[in-house]
C-alpha cells in the first residue's frame, strides 16, 4: 500500500486515536497531509475535535469515579494530578480552557477536574470550546507548515548543487580535522 492509500484508509482513525490521548503532533501532521491533498482539512479538524472531547470526557469521568484506584496504581500520575488539582481550584475557567495546551498535563488535568467540585455539565461546555480552539489551531499549524515547507523545498532546488558542494566541503574539513588531531596515549595503570 502506498501513502495516499494508507492515509485514505486509516488517516482519520489515527488522528482520532492520537487526539484522544495527546495528539498535537498527530494533528499537525493531519494538517500537513490535508495541505498535501491526502486528507480533507475540515474532516481532520472535526475528527480531532471529537477525539479530544471524548478523551478528556473519559479522563474527567475516571477522575470523578475511579481516581483513588487509578492514582494508587500510577504514582507518577498522582503527583501530576495533585499539582493540577491545586491549579484547578485556583483558576477553574482558565484551566478548563487551557488544559489542552499544557503539554505533559493533558491527562492529569481532566482527572484533576474530575476530582474537583466542578459540575460535569460545566466541564463539558468548556471542554467543547477548548477542543474547538485547539483542533482548529493545531490543524492550521500543520497546514501552514506544509505550505512553508513546500515553498522552501521549491526554493532549495535552485541551490541544490551549491548545498551539496558545501556539505562535501564540510565533510572533508571534518574528516581532515579528525585525522589531523593528535592521538591521546592510553592512561597508564598505576600498579
Amino acid at each position: 500500500m502506498d501513502l495516499p492509500a494508507l492515509l485514505h484508509s486509516y488517516g482519520y482513525l489515527v488522528i482520532f486515536a492520537g487526539t484522544f490521548v495527546e495528539g498535537e503532533t498527530i494533528l499537525a501532521l493531519g494538517g500537513y497531509f490535508a495541505h498535501q491533498g491526502y486528507l480533507q482539512l475540515w474532516p481532520v479538524i472535526a475528527v480531532a475535535f471529537a477525539g479530544a472531547v471524548c478523551g478528556d470526557q473519559l479522563f474527567f469521568w475516571l477522575g470523578r469515579h475511579h481516581a483513588k484506584r487509578l492514582l494508587a496504581r500510577f504514582p507518577k500520575m498522582r503527583d501530576k494530578v495533585g499539582a493540577a488539582l491545586a491549579k484547578v481550584e485556583q483558576h477553574q475557567i482558565k484551566v478548563m480552557l487551557g488544559m489542552r495546551f499544557l503539554w505533559g498535563m493533558r491527562i492529569a488535568l481532566p482527572v484533576a477536574l474530575g476530582l474537583s467540585s466542578i459540575r460535569a455539565v460545566r466541564f463539558l461546555w468548556f471542554n467543547l470550546v477548548s477542543a474547538a480552539i485547539w483542533s482548529i489551531a493545531f490543524t492550521y499549524v500543520g497546514y501552514g507548515a506544509s505550505h512553508v515547507f513546500s515553498r522552501i523545498v521549491a526554493d532549495i532546488r535552485r541551490f541544490e548543487w551549491w548545498i551539496a558542494g558545501a556539505l562535501v566541503v564540510l565533510a572533508v574539513i571534518a574528516l581532515a580535522w579528525h585525522l589531523g588531531r593528535p592521538r591521546r596515549s592510553p592512561p597508564r595503570s598505576g600498579r
